[in-house]
């Protein structure tokens, strides 16, 4: 774990300073040889599956996702590269020009449960933000992650970039992360945790370095008493039932009193296969189980949904505030003077009108991909792409002046 360490931070000074062309060729490089070696994923990725116990969904990978892979890697890779890009620039009376420019962080340690395609997106995002990137798969994905790992090294190979660019943690042994939370004796400069709520709890609570995650995404999608209502069932169906597994997926459904009698019924349909739970004015109008205290705290990651009524918008944002994670929240309103009062008021990484939740997500973003989620106040906020793991520093230009 040391030598990985100490590779990855000679690895960072040279991504900082190498041309944008070599890694945008490092990362369609990797596209490549994740195209040529998907049987040996595919392989790899059956193993996993076979041995898996739950969330299938997210660790099984196809020929069409590889290739998905494959062309999100494609599209990070054509993305403006964010590094030496200029912030601000401003001359001051003494005549010194200040520079805010961006620059890599450095040394990206990404910890991560189920989804192979992490693996990949990680390591491009990281590779076009200038970074280096030490990734740990959770033991139930780290087959599929170190087949995808050797098509990275091929691709790193192929640019001309040195292999401690982006490195996987040969093993499921827990002590790994145990090292990286303390930061490798100083080679990581950031952990990123993606998964489940005790992954995220345990990094937040023992990282000797920075922390940058989430850890639950209880989403929200308010319908308004304005909605259209094919809109509305449209929306909810999607924002719910698209992918469960996804953090994005909206887990309770807010929906105005004065409305529910007319849309409820409409939204109930659309949700077939879905588990309604609901308050008493809910159950009135569909036959659907109740919902109790910890339903609002649920992130489901299943086809399960909690439905409240509220009498107002107000009640809508409170019951948000006090239940929600800060994650991706929804408004379904053709009133846009209602709207903007709930993007003004709700303080989520992501806030979105008239659209489905399950857009919480980089590649919908145009960041090609995404590291994960943030829902924190600093350092960034929503999809992490390759701006998002840039931090800055001052170039400042003098002609001889001495401070007074």
């Amino acid at each position: 774990m040391e030598a990985i360490g100490l590779a990855a931070r000679d690895a960072s000074e040279i991504l900082r300073t190498c041309p944008a062309v070599q890694r945008s060729e490092a990362i369609h490089a990797i596209a490549a040889r994740i195209r040529a070696r998907a049987p040996e994923i595919l392989d790899a990725n059956a193993r996993d599956v076979g041995d898996a116990t739950a969330m299938i969904d997210r660790l099984t990978l196809n020929e069409q996702r590889v290739e998905d892979m494959a062309r999100a890697l494609d599209a990070i890779a054509e993305l403006p590269d964010p590094i030496g890009a200029v912030m601000d620039r401003w001359v001051r009376p003494n005549g010194l020009e200040i520079s805010r420019v961006r620059t890599p962080i450095g040394v990206i340690g990404m910890i991560y449960e189920s989804r192979p395609n992490v693996t990949a997106d990680a390591a491009a995002i990281c590779l076009r933000s200038g970074n280096a990137v030490i990734l740990r798969s959770g033991s139930e994905a780290l087959r599929s992650a170190l087949a995808i790992g050797a098509a990275i090294a091929d691709g790193l190979n192929d640019a001309g970039l040195p292999p401690g660019s982006v490195q996987l943690v040969p093993t499921a042994d827990r002590a790994a992360v145990a090292m990286m939370l303390e930061g490798l004796s100083g080679s990581i400069d950031l952990i990123i945790p993606r998964g489940g709520r005790s992954l995220v709890e345990r990094v937040t609570a023992d990282a000797r370095v920075p922390v940058l995650g989430h850890l639950e995404g209880v989403c929200h999608t308010y319908v308004h008493r304005s909605a259209d209502p094919a809109m509305a069932a449209e929306i909810v169906r999607n924002a719910k039932l698209r992918r469960v597994t996804v953090c994005g997926a909206t887990e309770t459904l807010l929906i105005d009193s004065e409305a529910a009698p007319a849309l409820l019924p409409l939204i109930a349909d659309a949700l077939d296969g879905c588990e309604l739970r609901g308050d008493a004015q809910a159950r009135a109008i569909v036959p659907m189980a109740e919902a109790t205290e910890a339903d609002w705290h649920t992130e489901y990651l299943a086809p399960v949904l909690a439905v409240k009524t509220v009498n107002n918008m107000d009640e809508a944002i409170a019951h948000i505030r006090q239940f929600g994670t800060g994650h991706t929240e929804a408004i379904v309103a053709d009133d846009s003077g209602a709207a903007e009062y709930f993007l003004d008021r709700i303080d989520s990484a992501i806030v979105l009108w008239n659209a489905s939740t399950q857009f919480a997500d980089g590649g919908e973003f145009g960041f090609g991909g995404e590291i994960g989620i943030a829902t924190g106040k600093l350092h960034a906020r929503g999809p992490v792409g390759p701006e998002q793991l840039t931090t800055f520093k001052y170039q400042v230009r003098g002609s001889g002046q001495v401070r007074p």
